[in-house]
């Protein structure tokens, strides 16, 4: 079962009402809320609030997108961002496998230093996030040592969490062969997908009825983990709610089977 939904930062400029307000016209079943500008990392009255908007609305909360980087400064805390998450509703926290790429992370005492401090990172976060029953999940992103398909497999496999799991993506600029192997290797871990379809740079924004047959393809691996996930947009042409709507149609038909 794979569930559509939005990243709210795909709209930052706009409130949560306004959000839940277009993910209820798409028709979406819920909704991934940002930590960096909806709902701030320790402020509890507005997570609940926005919690409440949610669910009012017929939505859910799909996950909290705390943009916690691990390996860096302890602001916020993760224990700051496990609160403000609960207040949400929230079954899973997104976060940031440190701040170096991975092809950095075995050329020197100090970046493999970085690699152990992930994981012993991750898993004290993942007991943190267990003990509150809920998930943990890597964000699949550039700069960080969830890069590769190799190296998100590899941090995945050594962190050995049943808290700590994967969100996946496409690799913007690599052909379909490459992604689909990426994410069969990360299937077993997957939580959710963030759903665009961009390329030849991150800045080429496309309708996603573009990539249908692509992400066809990505929909048919994920149903293959017999477990739920989310299938997320994020990032639409211009920023534009209209393209949202649009592409949000098109992500409902993909998924038509999993949710007539």
């Amino acid at each position: 079962m794979i569930d559509p939904g939005l990243v709210s930062v795909t709209f930052r400029k706009l409130s949560p009402r306004e959000i839940v307000d277009l993910a209820r016209q798409a028709g979406l079943a819920g909704i991934e809320w940002g930590g960096d500008v909806h709902v701030p990392h320790g402020d509890l009255d507005r997570a609940g609030e926005v919690a409440a908007m949610t669910t009012d609305a017929g939505l859910r909360v799909m996950a909290y997108g705390s943009y916690y980087r691990m390996g860096g400064s302890d602001d916020p805390s993760f224990e700051k961002v496990l609160d403000t998450a609960r207040a949400l509703g929230a079954p899973v926290i997104r976060v940031w496998a440190g701040n170096q790429p991975s092809a950095q992370a075995d050329t020197s005492d100090i970046v493999r230093a970085h690699w152990q401090r992930i994981i012993a990172e991750s898993q004290r976060i993942g007991d943190l996030a267990g003990e509150a029953g809920l998930r943990v999940a890597f964000e699949f992103h550039s700069g960080t040592l969830t890069d590769s398909n190799e190296s998100a497999r590899r941090l995945i496999e050594q962190v050995d969490h049943p808290a700590v799991g994967m969100y996946w993506q496409p690799i913007v600029g690599r052909d379909v062969a490459h992604n689909v192997a990426g994410l069969r290797a990360l299937l077993p871990w997957l939580v959710n997908a963030h759903v665009f379809h961009w390329g030849p740079t991150t800045q080429d924004r496309h309708p996603l009825a573009d990539g249908a047959d692509a992400w066809q393809q990505y929909f048919a691996i994920m149903r293959g983990s017999g477990r739920p996930h989310g299938a997320l947009l994020e990032f639409v042409p211009d920023d534009a709610p209209q393209a949202f709507l649009r592409d949000a149609a098109t992500l409902k038909e993909l998924l038509r089977d999993d949710t007539a």
